[in-house]
This record gives structure tokens, sequence and C-alpha cells, in this order.
């Protein structure tokens, strides 16, 4: 009998154009042979060009969306996006009370094309609620300078903010660099107890980045269902966004989606 998949749920907003969210976390879990599963947090009319609108869906189904989920199929891996509201953060954190698996969350503020995507006083809850849960958190620059009252400008800098967020948290801090300029990029890993270690790779020139976070943080968390190590695990994940970003469709008028169908084989 052929091995089966890791399990991996996606808790995450649902993005209409396919390009970011569910979407995205259930192209990248499956083309890296995970079985994807999704509890979905809110439902956007969005596109490569702007958020045109977000319906969330009530806290309790929410909940019992993870549970149908995690009682039933069982689960590996957990990846965590888009969370509005106070409600929607309770909610999830007592599901999510006494599941002992890999967590990455992606704190989801702004939509590439700019949209703003959760309450201020959510923001504080995930911080008390949610963020103790996480195995990895997976902040960009401007979320890294929100959740940290600095502005890191190097990689020396980002680790710095990255290992007090780390050791303040309780978890590792994947903090991604993509919002620079500079050529190279520069993502660092930080532990509570470790020295930070930068990740680096050549910046792609295109507008056709819709997503990339969630790719990244779902890839990770499917990476880490199939029993990888944690900075492996992030290696192996950069590879598949930058062979995804470089297999874009060209669709749409702004930020457009990843080619997440092109990445079919990895490692």
């Amino acid at each position: 009998m052929p091995k089966r998949p890791p399990r991996v749920l996606a808790i995450a907003g649902s993005d209409c154009s396919g390009g970011a969210g569910i979407q995205a976390d259930i192209k990248t879990i499956t083309m890296l042979g995970g079985y994807a599963m999704s509890a979905v947090t809110s439902v956007t009319a969005q596109n490569s060009v702007g958020v045109q609108g977000i319906t969330p869906l009530e806290a309790d189904f929410i909940a019992m969306q993870i549970r149908s989920c995690v009682d039933d199929i069982g689960v590996d891996a957990i990846k965590i996006g888009m969370v509005q509201y106070v409600t929607m953060v309770d909610a999830i954190a007592e599901a999510l009370d006494g599941v002992d698996v890999p967590i990455v969350l992606d704190p989801v503020f702004m939509a590439t094309s700019g949209g703003q995507l959760i309450d201020e006083e959510a923001l504080t809850a995930a911080r008390e609620k949610l963020f103790p849960l996480a195995t990895l958190l997976t902040p960009n620059l401007p979320e890294l300078e929100k959740l940290t009252g600095t502005q890191p400008k190097t990689a020396e800098e980002m680790g710095a903010s990255a290992k007090a967020l780390a050791q303040d948290i309780g978890c590792a801090i994947l903090a991604k660099g993509g919002h620079g300029e500079d050529k190279q990029i520069y993502d660092v890993l930080a532990q509570p107890d470790a020295k930070p270690v930068a990740l680096s790779h050549e910046r792609i020139e295109t507008v056709h980045t819709h997503g990339t976070g969630c790719t990244l943080s779902s890839a990770i968390a499917t990476l880490l269902a199939h029993g990888q190590p944690l900075e492996h695990s992030l290696r192996l994940a950069t590879q598949f966004v930058v062979q995804a970003i470089m297999h874009s469709p060209g669709y749409g008028k702004g930020h457009g989606p990843l080619g997440h169908y092109a990445v079919r084989k990895l490692g």
C-alpha cells in the first residue's frame, strides 16, 4: 500500500481569484505531496489589483470546520493565515487546544495589493493566544516592524529584531526580506536559543507575487508534516516559491498569481 500523504490543515481566508489564501494553500500542499484540508475564516472578493470586499464567517463555524477535520481525518501540521477579529482568534485558539502538531502562522496584515486584512484588536489577541501556539511565525518586513516596533534595514538588524521577537513569544521566527530593495533577498531564521541564520536568494523582477506569503507558509507546514527539520523545510519551501514565481502565468492587471501548477517536484 502506498504511503499516505501527511495531513495539512490551512486556516485562512478564501481568495476568489485563486492567487492567495486557502486556494494558494491547497495548491501548495497538494503539489508538495500533502493532503490538504481547510477551515475558511473569511470569504473575500479580491484579485491582482486589490481587495474589493471581505465577508467574515462566524467564529463558531470556523472552529467547527477545524474540529471536523481534526476529529475525523486527523492532522500532521497546521498553517494559519488571515484571522480578522478577536472572536475568530478566541475560537481558533480554543479549537486547537491540545492539538500537538507543528503550526506555521503567517501574520497576514495586508494583502500584496495593499488592502487591510486584520482588525487591530485581533492582532493583539493573536499575539496573546495564537502566537504562543506556533512553531514558526513568518512575518514580512512591514509585519516585523509592526510586531517589534523596530525598522530593520539589514540582515543583521532583521536578525536582532526577529531574535527579540522569538524570545518574547517563545517560537521560531522567519523574518522575510522580500520588501527590501536589494537584488539579493535575505530571509532570517531566528530561534529563542540559537544564533540567527540568514537565508538568501536572488530577487526575481516581476509584479506577479500575489500569494507569496501564503504559499511559503503552507509549503513550510507541508514539509514539516513530511518530517523535515525546520531549517531544511524553510530552504525547500523557498525553492518552491521561487519556482512558482518564475512560472507565473502572467494573469491579472496588477500583482498576478504564482504558477504553483508548474512545480511538480522538489528536492
